[in-house]
């Protein structure tokens, strides 16, 4: 349809006409032999099969393009799928990180109580051995008051028995220890 259309714009031009003098179908006339160079031209293309090679080789090239397209199209949808699962991950990955700050928290807070009630059953114990050691060293402190009590009460009597004792007194006395002495041992 366009080598039609071609052919007959170039003989409709004014460059057709007739050389001066000259039959309008000769070789004087240069537009006749382009003409007709052109159309043998055409003709050993068409011969060639040029046309449907030409068009096997846009074909191809356009299987070629479609086929490079689907590749892009198919790449791309699985880009947007790693993008979505990188996506889910980084959200997963965020939510767990969130989990072990609040159990990082939940576990420090354990073990700072854990810690304070060391601590207080610590001091709880060395209150309770100070107070222990406070009870030992007033019982001693006691005891040693008694001792001091006992050892001049003691004296004291002995001075007193020794200013009211005679010698008759002195072994009716002995004489009563002995026996109280043997009846316990017998």
């Amino acid at each position: 349809m366009l080598r039609m259309a071609v052919i007959a714009t170039l003989l409709a031009s004014p460059a057709f006409a007739a050389v001066e003098g000259k039959p309008f179908f000769s070789l004087y006339n240069t537009d006749l032999i382009v003409l007709a160079a052109f159309l043998v031209f055409c003709g050993v293309l068409v011969y060639a099969k040029v046309p449907g090679k030409v068009s096997g080789l846009l074909d191809a090239r356009s299987e070629t393009i479609k086929a490079e397209l689907e590749e892009a199209r198919r790449l791309r949808e699985e880009a947007l799928e790693l993008h979505a699962s990188f996506e889910r991950q980084h959200a997963a990955v965020k939510e767990q990180a969130a989990r072990i700050v609040e159990k990082a928290k939940a576990d420090a807070q354990l073990a700072a109580e854990q810690t304070k009630a060391e601590i207080e059953a610590s001091i709880a114990r060395r209150l309770k051995a100070a107070e222990d050691q406070i009870a030992s060293a007033e019982a001693g402190a006691i005891r040693q008051v008694r001792d001091k009590a006992t050892a001049v009460a003691i004296a004291a009597a002995g001075s007193v028995i020794a200013k009211n004792m005679d010698d008759a007194r002195s072994d009716a006395l002995i004489g009563d220890a002995i026996k109280a002495v043997h009846e316990r041992l017998h």
